[in-house]
């Protein structure tokens, strides 16, 4: 089934100059970009999109992480993107990831993993429509 993921390129990704690694594996999994742009993440945005784990200890340093430079924010598409995306990237935590996905190859711990991507169709539709206006994505 054809579909659409909500991915961010995190801090630590950009600072090891990353992009073009990571969002090549996904193109050579099939997956095409429907959007994507560059921004800083600012304070309001970070906490609706993190609402869910707020209160937990480990919530202000992800979001002063978030924060500290921009990000690459992208719609990805294709045939069960969501899955895919997740199994390229591997387990959130860096540690657990084996060797051959992004965060097995390149991230350090939960925090700097590399990369965020949506975990259901209704993340991503939420996602999606919180960072891309609808004539944003193609």
């Amino acid at each position: 089934m054809k579909e659409r993921t909500l991915i961010i390129l995190k801090p630590d990704c950009m600072e090891k100059r990353l992009m073009p690694e990571v969002l090549g594996r996904f193109f050579a999994a099939g997956l095409d970009i429907a959007a994507c742009k560059m921004a800083r993440l600012d304070e309001s945005v970070l906490e609706v999109h993190y609402a869910h784990i707020a209160g937990k200890p480990y919530y202000p340093p992800l979001v002063e992480f978030m924060k500290r430079r921009p990000v690459v924010i992208a719609v990805l598409e294709g045939e069960n993107a969501i899955k895919r995306v997740r199994e390229l990237l591997g387990p959130t935590n860096s540690q657990e990831a084996p060797k051959g996905t992004i965060r097995g190859d390149f991230g350090e711990n939960t925090r700097e993993n590399i990369a965020h991507a949506s975990d259901s169709p209704e993340s991503a539709a939420a996602e999606i429509a919180r960072f891309f206006a609808e004539s944003e994505v193609f």
